[in-house]
């Protein structure tokens, strides 16, 4: 019941604050506004009413947004303490006024808009002095006579040149047409001169061949000598580059390749052979060895990788540079093999006594085939 009378209260007390803003009767129809876009006092009132601002024009999305707004606050159904159905109805009147409002004013600005159109329309100037002569020119019509006139004189003579030209140009390439043919005649003689002498030189030789003059030449069987003079070396350098490969000099990053290989090489046969010696598990008396073992193949693997630093540093090309051996995947390869040895050597013994046991057993079948042959034998012969 309280609240039933708080509404009725605040409903009172927002009807009395807004009805000496509502218009008391039907506003008049709409009349067209001025350029200056003055708004009529029904007008202004719905401005208010929608709480717009008066001095400036509200586009149509403003002027929605407050209706919606307002259609919140005031709506039969939308729930709120605020609604009236009377006060709504005003506001959509309202509402309606404002967009007749700004539909006027659009129509007015593109009137006027058409309007000046009309009016700039066939004032432009046509320029007609420009319409003769092609275009050259500038000035007075007599002016522009007198340029065009050069003008049209100086397209003649350069269209007089390029024929000219073409003329030559013709003229010069059926020369060089018959030069050139000239020219191919003459190679193409000279080729079958050519070719005819080395068919003579070949059956020459073909014929010396059959005779056998090529039998008995000094240096028959010998490898090609590989050391040609060359005329743009130095004869210093030639000779001591032919003494230092005929004595088996290599350059110096060849050689510390080879022997980091050779050296990993022989550490991890060494670690290897080291690990076969132990048994398989390992006692602590044998986990102790081997890791002095890996201790002493740690020390000789830094070594290696302090040769493998050295050897990045003179090798030409980066493709052909080294990295550093790592100690943990060279132990787990000398497990893994000593591993796989130990396997092979279990299946080669596994093999050799199933080896064994066929051939013990072909052996007892063998004696009892015999045994029973000469039972048989005697059986027989009984008989």
């Amino acid at each position: 019941m309280q609240r039933s009378m708080l509404q009725c209260l605040v409903c009172g007390e927002l009807r009395g604050a807004l009805l000496p803003l509502l218009p008391q009767r039907c506003p008049p129809p709409l009349r067209r506004l001025s350029h200056a876009h003055r708004k009529s006092r029904s007008l202004r009132e719905s401005y208010q009413l929608l709480q717009l601002p008066e001095g400036r024009d509200s586009s149509q999305a403003e002027v929605k947004e407050a209706y919606l707004h307002m259609a919140k606050l005031y709506h039969p159904d939308s729930g709120a303490a605020t609604a009236d159905p009377a006060l709504f109805s005003q506001i959509e009147e309202a509402y309606r006024a404002v967009l007749a409002h700004l539909a006027g004013q659009r129509a007015e600005k593109k009137e006027e808009e058409e309007k000046e159109d009309r009016e700039t329309k066939g004032q432009a100037p046509q320029h007609r002095q420009y319409l003769s002569y092609e275009g050259v020119g500038s000035g007075t019509p007599s002016e522009r006579e007198r340029r065009y006139r050069q003008y049209r004189v100086d397209r003649a003579t350069e269209q007089v040149l390029d024929y000219r030209q073409g003329v030559l140009e013709r003229v010069a390439a059926a020369e060089e047409g018959a030069v050139s043919t000239r020219d191919m005649r003459k190679r193409s003689r000279q080729i079958k001169i050519t070719q005819a002498v080395e068919r003579l030189v070949e059956d020459l030789i073909l014929e010396s061949m059959a005779r056998g003059d090529f039998r008995n030449l000094s240096g028959s069987g010998k490898p090609l000598c590989k050391f040609d003079h060359n005329p743009y070396a130095d004869p210093m350098t030639h000779n001591l580059n032919r003494i230092l490969i005929d004595n088996g000099y290599q350059p110096q990053w060849i050689v510390a390749q080879k022997e980091i290989r050779e050296t990993a090489e022989k550490l991890r046969t060494w670690l290897l052979e080291s690990r076969a010696i132990l048994g398989e598990p390992l006692t602590s008396a044998e986990q102790a060895r081997w890791r002095e073992h890996c201790q002493a193949f740690s020390e000789n693997l830094a070594t290696l990788n302090k040769k493998v630093d050295d050897f990045n540093l003179i090798v030409p090309l980066l493709s052909k540079q080294m990295v550093h051996f790592s100690l943990q995947r060279e132990m787990d390869r000398a497990l893994r093999a000593d591993r796989e040895r130990r396997m092979k050597r279990q299946r080669e013994r596994e093999e050799e006594r199933e080896r064994e046991r066929t051939e013990e057993r072909d052996k007892a079948k063998a004696h009892q085939d015999a045994g029973w042959g000469f039972f048989s034998w005697v059986q027989n012969l009984l008989k």
